[in-house]
């Protein structure tokens, strides 16, 4: 018979979770003729017999289709933490970059693996995944790193559906709904801008705002920014490539490529922020001489010339504004408030997009910008050095020097 029944000691309910009784569970049991010969499929501990029925069923129509391959059992009752690991190693390694190798590893190490890792490939269900995430909501965690532990499970268990580890991905499944993030604060205006900027002491830290907020950087690109892609006499600098999440120590040319090649830019260093590099450069070179200094030719660097994190960053930023009394903001919104003003001061969005590294769509979103985009592609068929100059030059002169201008009216 290919439905059978047996009992069990501790049963699982419908979604899977043991209930800590004795029960009936039924097993499926299918011979089907291959060009190979005769084989057997086989799926054990089904809680109800009306779903053991339809499940054989459903089956029968599939392994007689030519070519069908049930799922191998040895790979179904995998532990979820060991198909992980090996994935990572397989796949992650070989496809995807260094930084979404580094969080997909976090999130499986600290997140995953210590929760839910025992569970078999073939248990695993939309039930242990929810819980998973209001398990991780009610620790406090984010929305945005509850979101991405997600985002990790679906593409490793989608790869698993199509190895044949397992039938479906319960990731798809899932019943939780993300809550949407909450409301992006508004963008520093020039004057906030102008407080931050002059009420921080530290030169490393003026010249960290002033590739934030002046020129849009992303906070990975300020991070892996070298010397030998600034230019003085030229007065330029190259974005070519970002930090690494987890960068090694005392290697020179510690480097990773930039997520997407619109990103790769030359921007001009204007007069208003030449003076900053500058500081960086003459602060660096006395830090060279002292002992154990490490030389990855970073221009943001710990004063040993070890690379700083962007948690570090993210954490000392929020310092900074509570003691200005600005408004609470991520630093990554000072990329916002870069665009936001740069364009309101020019009205020339696809310049501000080619500053930011951003794509034609991306900056149109983010700008609110939506229409004629092809007519605007066409007029700036390239964005030369001098028009970014032009805009940067009206953004930057109306944060640099307008106190100047203030103090010589008194």
């Amino acid at each position: 018979m290919a439905v059978s029944a047996r009992t069990v000691k501790f049963k699982r309910d419908a979604d899977g979770m043991l209930t800590g009784r004795q029960g009936t569970v039924y097993d499926v049991n299918i011979k089907y003729k291959t060009y190979e010969g005769v084989k057997s499929y086989q799926k054990r501990g089904i809680a109800t017999k009306k779903e053991a029925l339809k499940h054989e069923a459903e089956m029968r129509v599939r392994l007689s289709k030519p070519g069908a391959r049930p799922v191998p059992v040895k790979d179904a009752k995998r532990f979820l933490a060991d198909y992980l690991t090996e994935w990572l190693n397989t796949y992650g390694k070989n496809n995807l970059r260094p930084n979404s190798y580094n969080g997909y590893l976090t999130n499986i190490r600290a997140h995953i693996i210590p929760h839910i890792g025992n569970i078999t490939l073939q248990d695993l269900t939309a039930r242990d995944l929810d819980d998973l995430y209001t398990k991780m909501s009610g620790e406090g965690l984010a929305q945005n790193t509850i979101k991405y532990v997600h985002r990790t499970l679906g593409v490793a268990l989608e790869h698993a559906r199509r190895y044949r580890y397992i039938e479906r991905n319960p990731a798809r499944d899932i019943l939780t709904r993300f809550i949407d993030n909450p409301q992006v604060p508004d963008p520093y205006d020039t004057q906030q801008m102008r407080t931050l900027l002059e009420g921080i002491p530290d030169p490393r830290w003026k010249l960290i705002v002033t590739l934030g907020g002046l020129y849009g950087m992303r906070r990975n690109e300020i991070l892996g920014l070298k010397w030998k892609h600034v230019h003085f006499d030229q007065r330029t600098f190259d974005i070519v490539e970002q930090l690494p999440i987890k960068a090694m120590q005392g290697v020179q040319g510690m480097a990773a490529p930039l997520k997407e090649s619109y990103s790769i830019r030359t921007l001009p260093i204007t007069a208003e922020t030449m003076p900053y590099f500058k500081n960086q450069l003459s602060q660096i070179r006395k830090d060279m001489l002292s002992e154990g200094y490490q030389a990855n030719d970073l221009v943001i660097c710990k004063p040993d010339g070890s690379p700083l994190s962007e948690s570090f960053v993210s954490h000392e930023f929020q310092k900074y504004l509570i003691r200005l009394d600005l408004p609470k903001i991520r630093f990554h919104d000072l990329r916002h408030s870069a665009a936001t003003n740069m364009h309101e001061l020019t009205g020339d969005f696809y310049s501000v997009g080619e500053i930011l590294g951003q794509s034609l769509k991306g900056i149109g979103i983010q700008l609110g910008v939506s229409g004629g985009l092809e007519a605007v592609t066409e007029r700036y068929v390239d964005v030369r050095i001098a028009r970014k100059r032009i805009v940067l030059e009206k953004y930057h002169r109306a944060v640099v020097q307008v106190r100047k201008k203030e103090e010589m009216e008194r």
